[in-house]
């Protein structure tokens, strides 16, 4: 049972009104994304049979429910609790209309109960509309849909049957339905029912996902992709022709040949050409937040790439968090080859501790904040909260895969000849003039984090609705595009903070291209906070604290990721730039 309200998931037999089956409850062998997800897939007390129709069968007779349970369910329908069950591995879902397009939607799971007039009503009567496609090659019958239709029946109604049927027969002389009330502090009795209804489908069974991966606003999704593309498209020729055109004249002015009387003092970026390659001050921090980026990227590249080619379809529960979280595992080999590279350029002498801090960096922050909400989610006691044996599993793939890929990576790296650099470093500082107020790191960062935000913030809304209100995302092939249009735009606005800010003859730039590029985060952190107010319902304290929790950990990762990004393109460009110019 999950709800947008509350964000906390629960297993299908906390409530009371699902009665157990008499064979005992078994649990389905879970993967490590379904487990993180908060899914417990459980088997229940329903009987369906291929291409058999069943008018009305009993699932549970005669619940009677305490004044507290009663309390517990009502709770529940205010929360707007939604039952999710599976057949043949395709989830429910309830079907209905726009109000505006008459357009049909879905939606996944239905609800345990309505709200009309200050009076609780719950659907105890079910209607199964399972849809078959028959492959007459094969004669094989094959379930392609698996619609829901609630009905609330007053127990009266529900007449028991032998064998379990049932029949739903009204009291009244106008054969009007009486809905099943739950009254509020005192007992309520009720019965459980259903039925099935099976439908001959046209779908076939590899289109079957179909129905649920529709969208009502993909003309909107278009639009919004195309105006992002050309926005940004637009800015980054702007300004890399400006780059460009003020980059051949310095080159120009520097490298013409002088006579020694006409000589010119030299200014702008060439001036630091002594103190441009210096290492920055904390460099260990530096190529760890760099190594956890390159992990971190690399990892979300091939997870897009293949969950754009389709590898990775909704009907593999899980299978994007596990694939995520092993693939993050066993990049830390080409992290550690790159950090201990970089480590050996900025003169760092005791690359095992810098390797120990990239392997045990971002998984120390995940862990311990994702800790922290941990015991929050157990006070509801939710199945979301992550089991102490699924915990002891993802310790032992990072201190048993990533740490020593890792160490294997660093120590070949470490032993490789550093980075080259075209110019030399002088042996005393050069002292740093004042700089204009717009040039400061926090301006800066957030001048930088305009462009890359703008290609990313109408993906972001679709990301969010898919983590946030349990939809399903589907369209990896304009993520990859996006991501895409992310990583060029980082690149040249890095660029671009780095020339202004060597031109100002601050030469510390290593750093500053790492936090500029990464003020992407910042806007997005700050969408979080937008999207909370806008399009949330959620209320309660313990949900509030998990969805900033989140969100702020998506940002750290967004910030690692882009900051990187950011970092690499500008030394590759101050390694460019100072080898194209003559230095005495």
């Amino acid at each position: 049972m999950t709800s947008t309200k509350t964000q906390l998931p629960y297993e299908y037999y906390n409530l009371p009104i699902h009665c157990r089956p008499q064979s005992g409850i078994e649990y389905k062998s879970e993967n490590l994304g379904e487990i993180l997800r908060g899914d417990r897939i459980v088997n229940t007390d329903f009987s369906v049979n291929m291409d058999t129709n069943e008018k009305c069968k009993m699932l549970c007779q005669d619940i009677e429910l305490s004044e507290e349970q009663t309390k517990q369910v009502i709770k529940r329908i205010d929360q707007a609790y939604h039952v999710h069950l599976l057949v043949d591995n395709l989830p429910c879902a309830t079907k209905f209309q726009l109000l505006d397009s008459k357009e049909e939607q879905y939606e996944h799971g239905y609800q345990i109960g309505y709200l009309n007039n200050e009076e609780y009503f719950i659907n105890n009567h079910i209607r199964f509309i399972l849809k078959y496609h028959n492959e007459k090659s094969s004669d094989l019958y094959r379930v392609v849909g698996f619609e829901i239709e609630t009905h609330s029946l007053n127990h009266s109604m529900q007449k028991p049957k032998e064998n379990r049927l049932c029949s739903i027969e009204s009291d009244s002389s106008d054969n009007s339905v009486v809905p099943q009330k739950l009254v509020p502090g005192q007992k309520n009795k009720l019965h459980m029912t259903y039925e099935i209804y099976w439908v001959a489908s046209e779908i076939a069974w590899a289109s079957r996902w179909d129905s649920y991966l529709k969208m009502s606003d993909v003309k909107i999704h278009w639009f919004s992709i195309v105006n992002s593309l050309v926005v940004v498209f637009f800015l980054a020729g702007i300004l890399s022709m400006i780059l460009i055109r003020s980059l051949r004249r310095d080159i120009a002015k520097y490298n013409r040949e002088d006579e020694p009387e006409e000589a010119i003092e030299e200014t702008g970026w060439k001036l630091v050409h002594g103190d441009v390659f210096r290492p920055p001050r904390h460099t260990e921090l530096l190529v760890v937040l760099v190594g956890s980026g390159i992990q971190l990227f690399t990892m979300s590249f091939i997870i897009i790439v293949f969950a754009m080619l389709g590898m990775l379809s909704p009907s593999y529960r899980g299978a994007l968090v596990t694939s995520s979280l092993f693939l993050y595992v066993f990049m830390g080999l080409i992290a550690g080859y790159y950090g201990g590279r970089l480590y050996k350029t900025l003169r760092g002498l005791h690359w095992k501790k810098s390797a120990l801090m990239t392997a045990t960096f971002y998984p120390f922050v995940l862990f311990a904040i994702s800790f922290i909400l941990n015991f929050f989610i157990w006070g509801k006691k939710s199945s979301g909260a992550v089991p102490f044996t699924t915990m002891l599993a993802l310790l032992t793939m990072i201190f048993g895969i990533s740490l020593p890929l890792v160490f294997f990576g660093y120590y070949f790296g470490y032993r490789k000849q550093p980075y080259s650099q075209p110019v030399r470093t002088n042996q005393i500082p050069r002292q740093v003039p004042d700089q204009v107020w717009y040039m400061s790191p926090m301006v800066s960062t957030l001048m930088a984090g305009i462009l890359p935000f703008g290609a990313c913030f109408i993906e972001l809304f679709f990301i969010f609705s898919a983590i946030w209100d349990n939809q399903y995302y589907y369209l990896f092939g304009f993520l990859f595009l996006v991501f895409l249009i992310v990583v060029i735009s980082c690149c040249e606005i890095a660029i671009v903070m780095t020339y202004f800010q060597l031109c100002a003859e601050d030469y510390h730039w290593w750093w500053r291209s790492f936090i500029a590029s990464g003020g992407c985060a910042l806007y997005v952190f700050f969408y979080s906070i937008f999207y909370y107010v806008t399009e949330l319902d959620i209320t309660e304290f313990v949900p509030t604290i998990l969805y900033f929790g989140y969100s702020f950990l998506i940002s750290f990762t967004i910030w690692i990721i882009t900051g990187t990004i950011g970092f690499f393109s500008s030394y590759f460009f101050v390694s460019k730039i100072y080898a194209a110019v003559k230095i005495d």
